[in-house]
């Protein structure tokens, strides 16, 4: 069994994605590129992003901090701290519309 305090790593990952010159950092905290189920701690600095991307597997974004946008070319959902965003099976991005810590859980598709 294992327990990781969610508040204390977005605390330290917000700290640390202020003070990179690329705006973010980040943790995996579940599991790993190896494995079905991966969930990681992704810290945005305000108005940084994630360039556009793939869809790895099933995934939803939870907001534990700040808020976000998730867009594709045709659709975007913005985030607050609570919500749960679903991951849509397309090319997407995410940016930080303000300082912004985020849970991304994906299970990787066989």
């Amino acid at each position: 069994m294992q327990k990781s305090s969610l508040v204390s790593l977005l605390i330290q990952h917000l700290e640390t994605a202020r003070d990179s010159s690329s705006g973010r950092s980040a943790q995996t905290v579940v599991g790993g590129h190896t494995q079905t189920l991966r969930q990681t701690l992704i810290a945005l600095r305000a108005g940084q992003a994630l360039d556009e991307h793939e869809n790895p597997g099933e995934a939803t974004v939870h907001v534990l901090h700040g808020k976000v946008r998730l867009a594709t070319h045709e659709v975007s959902c913005e985030g607050a701290a609570g919500d749960l965003l679903v991951v849509p099976d397309a090319r997407h991005t995410l940016e930080a519309l303000e300082d912004a810590a985020v849970l991304l859980t994906v299970a990787k598709l066989a």
